[in-house]
């Protein structure tokens, strides 16, 4: 019986003993996830940030391993026993820093947009290997600027920001801002005011909202004259062509409703030349000739032969 007795309480023994080496390996791997994920960190370009690297137990090696976003990596090695550094593709703001009863650290001075990606650091020490992860994000503060164009109209351009700007107005604009990416990865946005109504006062503010900050600035802008006076121009020279298409209509319709009358040709006399009056009495005389030839003839014949006239036969 008191056999059968311990083999039960040594399975909940058991049971007891692999639920706790669940726990801790699952403990275990969120304490590495997390560790492995890192912190994110914000930079403003141009500003500086020290980067430091968590250990315990007496530190042997230190290494830290850069990749950009864009470009090569770069590495850094710190080997403690030698008291000697090693350095390969590295910029020159970025290097190790030295203070005093602290382990040596990451400096990043003067960041640029170029240097925003992972950084991962590994320390060897007597208690094991120990890492660390950060994620830098570098922003690049746009420079506003506000002018009037031509017309007279406000334009806002908050150039060369990361990420891109939001532009707004006060009074309020109906227009659509457009966007020009650059190669360096900064984006310059413009907004030319448009107003909603046509109650606007002449000082308009652009307001530019950024992660790096906020900025805001106004401007007075008249409507120039030159434009007023080809805009006035324009729609007059609309006017006056619409006029002329709808009167050019008007005249086609008027004469193509008009009915046709046909117009009998005009009958022309025959001309007739004084060539042709001759032709036609010429043969006229010829045949008079020849009918006198002929009775002249026949009278002297009657004459010779003594014939009464009235005999003579008839030609």
């Amino acid at each position: 019986m008191d056999g059968v007795m311990e083999l039960p309480m040594k399975a909940g023994t058991n049971m007891k003993v692999a639920g706790k080496t669940v726990y801790v390996f699952v403990l275990l791997s969120i304490t590495m996830v997390m560790t492995l994920a890192g912190n994110n960190i914000v930079m403003t370009v141009g500003n500086s940030s020290i980067l430091t690297c968590p250990f315990k137990g007496q530190i042997s090696m230190l290494t830290w391993t850069i990749t950009p976003k864009v470009g090569c990596p770069c590495a850094l090695v710190y080997r403690i026993d030698t008291n000697m550094t090693h350095r390969t593709n590295c910029s020159d703001n970025i290097n190790w820093t030295f203070r005093a009863g602290l382990a040596p650290a990451l400096a990043i001075r003067q960041v640029e947009i170029a240097q925003e990606g992972n950084y991962s650091c590994e320390a060897a020490s007597t208690d094991g290997n120990f890492h660390m992860m950060y994620s830098l994000t570098v922003l690049a503060p746009p420079r506003l600027s506000l002018y009037c164009d031509e017309q007279g109209s406000p334009v806002c351009k908050a150039v060369a920001g990361k990420p891109p700007a939001q532009l707004s107005w006060v009074p309020e604009s109906s227009s659509t801002a457009e966007e020009k990416h650059q190669d360096n990865g900064t984006v310059t946005v413009l907004s030319k005011f448009t107003a909603c109504s046509t109650n606007v006062t002449s000082v308009t503010t652009c307001m530019v909202s950024h992660p790096a900050g906020n900025w805001s600035q106004s401007i007075a802008c008249c409507p120039s004259k030159k434009t007023s006076f080809f805009l006035h121009a324009g729609i007059i020279t609309c006017v006056l062509i619409i006029i002329t298409l709808l009167a050019a209509i008007y005249c086609f319709k008027l004469h193509s409703d008009r009915p046709c009358h046909k117009t009998k040709p005009s009958e022309i006399a025959p001309i007739h030349s004084q060539q042709d009056d001759t032709m036609e009495v010429e043969p006229y005389t010829t045949y008079v000739q020849k009918e006198n030839v002929i009775y002249n003839s026949v009278s002297d014949l009657t004459v010779g032969q003594n014939l009464p006239q009235d005999l003579c036969p008839e030609t």
